[in-house]
């Protein structure tokens, strides 16, 4: 087994730990994401509010994507039926 090949599985292994940590904690971090937000807006004036708000909804849909094959039924893993867009 080459070194890369090593490196390759332990990054699945880390993977696999960051993808159950986010499906884990989803709410928790979801709150966070909504309060880094706000707080930068308030401190930017409200300048960016638009920008943020997107980038916030962007981030909340990608823990949402982690978390999607986390929990039971859901997934796009055989047997099951991928959700509507």
């Amino acid at each position: 087994m080459s070194v890369f090949d090593e490196l390759k599985g332990r990054a699945g292994e880390l993977k696999d730990k960051a993808a159950g940590f986010v499906g884990e904690n989803a709410d928790k971090i979801k709150g966070g994401i909504d309060q880094a937000g706000n707080f930068v807006d308030q401190k930017t004036g409200h300048k960016y509010s638009s920008k943020i708000d997107g980038l916030q909804n962007k981030v909340s849909e990608a823990v949402d994507k982690t978390n999607r094959g986390k929990e039971p039924g859901t997934g796009d893993g055989p047997g099951q039926t991928p959700p509507a867009q």
